[in-house]
């Protein structure tokens, strides 16, 4: 049976432009689909069907357009308008890209709608909203900010904290704003509309749903766990309305409301796909209802409340199909040298910025790819790191293969590779294709794809490159430029060159899926029609065989070195700190708010001077947290499981958990006083203490900072 796969992603706020978090979750999808196109299930190729759209509706929209004297409509055109550059620019291929302001998703929305009505899951209270009495208008959730009721994490949302995950109502929120004039709202009674996710109904689904295996991540079904609580009764009805003037959809039979936006946007998915069938003859509703249909959607981790939530329990009680062939990939943050983008500190990173640079896109997919994997954790951008996996990896490994052999094949043997290889030559291709498991030959190529399907780009990745190394480390023992000065060595030279780009070609393939446009030019230039992951299959000597005797192109140069001093270009100058009210933020934009200056009064005055033999009685040791938890019967602690190279783990309770999840620790370096005497708590023994900043005074200035070493650092290192 063919597998269809149905691919999406979050759907861009139609405010403004692409930031690198689209980027690096496009990317991520772009490279799985891919993937997924280059198999073959017997005569058939999978059908993948990848579709995105913007999200269109809501008030910042409305209020935008209205300060530029246009209608809501023509502001999202004339965003729209832009997106190619930056999708075309990073070889991101959609097969259709669409908006949720279409006559699709306002059918689709209203007829869910009215499945859920009568069902009896849609109800209407009487309820005080926020009204800004400045602007005179009721304000939807993310015209709210104010502190997280939850970790009291600042300037939050008024429907979800981006720090701590948790959902809220915005009437919930501490010292709450209006975005918009910056006034503290008032409450005026509104009647609205509900969608009643506290039905015992939506549990029982929420909870078999979230365990189904391979349907999320490990660490999301705990998170998302905790929302429900044991019997659903942390689960509350959610408010799906909103009054006029707003600019969405219509709720049927309540003139003056509309869908809050978050009800119809992830119905978006679904309108986006409905208009790509009918432009390409295909029936929506067979595809959906086909039991090889699956869909695939990849998410970041802050908004991970609406499409594990509602978003799910709506889809299920509207008798939706496609909510049984539902897998989510939750990803995390892109940060820069692990910190948090952010303007006002230089460490934005524009994508239509580096593209304009003349920076290769492929260099970002390459380097996006090799730090992702299949969990939730944030990737870290780091220039350094960047300039040199780029140039290690693609110039100085794979690249560098067909640089130093192709030119031979053209000048010496007009273009043809050799018709047979030494058995020597083919030892080496076996060597470099296939590897020894429990004293089973198996192909490289199985492992590596398994990890493009589970999502494990950097382990298929480091895995390619070892096929590179040992291909290298072919060419360097056969040195075909010390070969080309001796005539009876010529057809050793050939049998060198001609196994130097079979595997070349090889390492292509695999590649292919991160690196588009270098393939298809390989293609071209190898005589390719196009690739295939069967052609990476190695028994049977298929490998070999398919490139023996043939004939190739002129080799021209696939990629250059990276200049580290664009990174310097790259980067957003610094900005000067905000000292006004924040402005109106994208209702579904994660960019950071700005940051104001550090009171002098909040850093600490110098301890006493020490002398250097002091600082070296205290061992500070690179540790990795292996594991990090909650601790039962208290609300600052954190128990953490650390390795520092001493070939056993320690167990050390630090004071942070006010600052951070726990699974945001999972995997990250840190700083540990290593010879610190074990403390007796009545939790257990801690082994220790972690480094962390902060201010002097922690409840004017609550942040808390655990130190995290650079890339590169290993546990057990000592810190001097």
């Amino acid at each position: 049976m063919t597998r269809k796969l149905f691919v999406t992603t979050a759907l861009p706020y139609a405010n403004a432009a692409f930031h690198i978090g689209h980027i690096m979750e496009y990317i991520q999808a772009d490279i799985w689909v891919r993937f997924q196109r280059m198999q073959r299930d017997g005569a058939a190729g999978r059908e993948v069907h990848f579709v995105g759209a913007d999200d269109t509706h809501g008030t910042p929209i409305m209020i935008a357009a209205e300060k530029e004297g246009i209608t809501p409509q023509q502001f999202v055109a004339n965003i729209a308008a832009g997106r190619a550059q930056y999708l075309d620019g990073f070889h991101i291929a959609f097969d259709n890209w669409y908006s949720t302001d279409s006559p699709e998703n306002v059918d689709l929305s209203q007829s869910i709608y009215r499945k859920l009505r009568d069902t009896g899951l849609i109800v209407t209270k009487t309820v005080d909203r926020f009204f800004d009495p400045v602007k005179g208008m009721f304000l939807a959730d993310r015209n709210i900010k104010g502190e997280c009721p939850k970790c009291g994490a600042k300037n939050q949302y008024g429907d979800n904290c981006e720090v701590c995950g948790a959902a809220y109502q915005p009437t919930d929120l501490v010292n709450p704003f209006s975005v918009f004039t910056n006034a503290t709202p008032v409450m005026k009674p509104s009647e609205q509309y509900f969608f009643k996710l506290s039905d015992p109904r939506c549990f029982e689904f929420l909870k078999d749903w979230l365990n189904t295996p391979g349907r999320l991540q490990p660490e999301m079904v705990n998170k998302v766990s905790e929302w429900l609580g044991e019997a659903g009764e942390k689960l509350a009805d959610w408010d799906i309305s909103r009054d006029a003037p707003y600019f969405g959809i219509p709720i049927p039979d309540a003139p003056g409301k509309f869908f809050y936006v978050w009800m119809d946007a992830p119905v978006g998915y679904l309108a986006s796909l409905k208009n790509y069938c009918d432009k390409k003859g295909l029936d929506f509703d067979a595809l959906l209802n086909d039991p090889a249909t699956e869909q695939i959607h990849f998410i970041g981790k802050d908004i991970v409340s609406f499409h594990l939530l509602f978003w799910p329990a709506m889809l299920k009680f509207a008798g939706h199909p496609v909510i049984d062939k539902l897998k989510v990939n939750v990803h995390g943050f892109l940060t820069v040298n692990n910190e948090k983008m952010s303007k006002s500190r230089g460490t934005g990173i524009s994508p239509l910025r580096y593209l304009d640079l003349g920076m290769n896109p492929e260099w970002l997919r390459y380097y996006i790819a090799f730090k992702l994997n299949s969990k939730v954790e944030d990737l870290d951008f780091n220039g350094d790191d960047f300039v040199a996996r780029v140039n290690s990896d693609l110039i100085g490994k794979y690249v560098n293969i067909a640089s130093r052999c192709a030119g031979f094949i053209a000048k010496r043997f007009d273009g043809k590779l050799a018709s047979t290889l030494s058995e020597g030559a083919q030892s080496w291709i076996n060597r470099a294709l296939t590897v020894d498991v429990n004293g089973v030959i198996v192909e490289r190529q199985a492992s590596i794809a398994a990890h493009f399907e589970n999502r494990e780009f950097g382990k298929a990745l480091r895995e390619i490159m070892e096929i590179a190394d040992i291909t290298n480390q072919y060419v360097d023992e056969n040195k075909p430029w010390i070969l080309a000065k001796d005539a009876d060595k010529t057809a050793e030279l050939h049998d060198v060159c001609t196994t130097a780009l079979i595997l070349f070609r090889q390492l292509t393939i695999l590649l292919s899926p991160v690196l588009p446009g270098v393939a298809k030019n390989v293609a071209s230039f190898l005589n390719d029609a196009e690739f295939t992951w069967a052609d990476t299959q190695v028994f049977g000597d298929a490998v070999s065989n398919s490139m023996l005797g043939r004939t190739i192109g002129a080799y021209s140069h696939l990629m250059t070195r990276m200049d580290a001093k664009m990174i310097e270009a790259l980067f957003d100058a610094p900005q000067a700190a905000a000292v006004a009210a924040p402005a109106a933020d994208a209702a579904n934009d994660a960019a950071p708010a700005p940051v104001a200056e550090t009171p002098a009064s909040a850093i600490e005055e110098l301890a006493p001077e020490i002398k250097i033999d002091d600082f070296l009685k205290v061992d500070l040791r690179i540790a990795k947290i292996v594991n990090c938890e909650l601790v039962d019967g208290s609300d600052k602690l954190l128990r953490l499981t650390l390795d520092a190279g001493e070939g056993r783990l320690r167990n050390v309770f630090s004071g942070i958990r006010s600052a951070y999840q726990p699974e945001e620790l999972i995997g990250k370096l840190t700083v540990l006083v290593a010879n610190l005497a074990p403390r007796k708590m009545k939790f257990g023994i801690s082994e220790g203490m972690v480094m962390a900043a902060s201010a002097a005074d922690e409840k004017a200035n609550p942040g808390i900072y655990i130190l995290n070493p650079w890339p590169g650092a290993e546990p057990g290192m000592r810190i001097r």
